[in-house]
C-alpha cells in the first residue's frame, strides 16, 4: 500500500507534460474535529493518489487546510469524494482564476499540530465565534464606509505585491507576527470601528476574526474564500475590483494576475516588477521579486556570491551543500541584506 509520494518534481513534470491533460489549482479548509489525523491522513493519499490529485495539504485535531491541482476530468469525482466526508459536505472550494497543470508537482499530506501556525493557545478563547463573513459585494460596499478600517491578514512578501485600496498591510513574516501588532495597532477602536480583513483564502482570517472578537473587538468582518473567491465573484457578477495588483499564491505559480496594476518593484534594481522567483542557487532559494533584465545579468539569483555558486559544476554545488541545511534567511523573503530595493 502506497502512502507516500514516489516521483521525483522532474518525473512528475514530464508526465503531465505527456498527458497534456487540463488540471485546475484550488484550495479548501476547514476547522473540525479530528480523532485521527494520521488515519484521515492516509485515507486521503489512497483516494487522492488514486485521482491523480496533486498538491499541500496539512491534517490536525482541530481540521484540514488543503491547496490541490486536480484533473479537470475527475473533478466531480474528486467533489463527490469530498461529500462524503461529514465535515466537508459541500465545502467552499476556492478555484483559481489562472491554472497551470504543474501548480503542484507531489501529492504532500503532513499531519501537523495545527493547520495555520497561529501560535494561538485556542482553548483561551471560543474559534466559533468568528466574524461576519462578507461576499464580494458586501465587502465593496463596508470598505465605501468611512468608519470601515481593512486589515491585510498577510505577510509582507504577499501584500507586497497586491492588496486592497487603503488597506493596513502589517510588514510582518509570518502570520503570528501579525496577530499582536494589528491588536495593539488598533486599540482605540474596538468599539466604534468596522475591522474587516482579508487574507489569501480565507483560513487565517477564520482564526483571527474570533481571536479579535475575544479580545473585545465589537465590530469584526471577514472576507469570506479570501481574494481568490473574491476576484471569482467580481468577475461573474460584473463588480468593482478593488484588489490591485497580484495575488500571491502558494505553488509553483507564485501569483495570479487580479488586476493590470505593478505596485511592487525589482528588488535589484529598483524597477517596477511583481514577478516573485526562488534565487538559483539551490543552496539559497531565497524568494524575492526580479525584472526579467536582472534574471538575465544575475542567472535568476539574488546576488554575485550565488551566482559564482551557481555557476559551478553541479557535483561542485552539491559538495557545498553536503551537510548543510538553508538558513532561515529563506524565510526573510525580500529582506536579504544582497537586495537593495527591498
Amino acid at each position: 500500500m502506497q502512502l507516500y509520494n514516489k516521483l521525483s518534481a522532474k518525473e512528475r513534470a514530464e508526465l503531465l507534460d505527456k498527458a497534456g491533460e487540463d488540471r485546475l489549482t484550488l484550495s479548501f479548509y476547514q476547522y473540525a474535529k479530528i480523532g485521527n489525523p494520521e488515519l484521515f491522513r492516509n485515507h486521503l493519499f489512497l483516494a487522492w493518489d488514486n485521482m491523480e490529485v496533486l498538491g499541500r495539504i496539512y491534517v490536525a485535531h482541530e481540521g484540514i487546510n488543503a491547496q490541490l491541482s486536480v484533473p479537470a476530468k475527475r473533478f466531480n469525482e474528486f467533489k463527490n469524494f469530498l461529500d462524503q466526508i461529514y465535515f466537508l459536505n459541500n465545502i467552499r472550494l476556492n478555484i483559481a482564476i489562472e491554472h497551470d497543470t504543474k501548480s503542484f508537482l507531489k501529492l504532500k499530506i503532513k499531519v501537523r499540530k495545527k493547520i495555520l501556525a497561529d501560535g494561538l493557545n485556542d482553548a483561551s478563547f471560543d474559534v466559533t465565534k468568528k466574524g461576519v463573513h462578507l461576499n464580494a459585494k458586501r465587502f465593496n460596499e463596508i470598505t465605501e464606509d468611512p468608519n470601515t478600517i481593512i486589515i491585510d491578514m498577510r505577510n509582507h512578501y504577499e501584500s507586497e505585491i497586491g492588496h486592497f485600496k487603503e488597506a493596513i498591510t502589517p510588514d510582518v513574516d509570518t502570520f503570528r507576527d501579525s496577530l499582536p501588532i494589528i491588536e495593539d495597532q488598533l486599540k482605540d477602536y474596538k468599539e466604534d470601528k468596522n475591522i474587516v480583513m482579508y487574507c489569501t483564502g480565507g483560513i487565517r482570517c477564520e482564526k483571527a476574526s474570533a481571536y479579535y472578537k475575544h479580545k473585545g473587538f465589537k465590530n469584526v468582518y471577514q472576507l469570506e474564500g479570501g481574494i481568490i473567491e473574491y476576484a471569482r465573484q467580481v468577475k461573474n457578477q460584473g463588480l468593482e475590483n478593488k484588489f490591485i495588483g497580484k495575488n500571491f499564491v502558494f505553488d509553483h505559480r507564485r501569483a495570479e494576475q487580479i488586476s493590470e496594476d505593478i505596485i511592487a518593484q525589482c528588488h535589484q534594481c529598483g524597477k517596477a516588477c511583481d514577478t516573485h522567483i526562488n534565487c538559483a542557487n539551490e543552496a539559497c532559494h531565497l524568494l524575492f521579486i526580479q525584472c526579467d533584465e536582472c534574471a538575465e545579468k544575475m542567472n535568476h539569483c539574488c546576488s554575485d556570491h550565488c551566482k559564482e555558486v551557481h555557476a559551478l559544476p553541479e557535483d561542485e554545488q552539491k559538495a557545498l551543500r553536503r551537510g548543510k541545511h538553508n538558513s532561515n534567511k529563506i524565510f526573510r523573503k525580500g529582506r536579504s541584506e544582497a537586495l537593495t530595493f527591498k
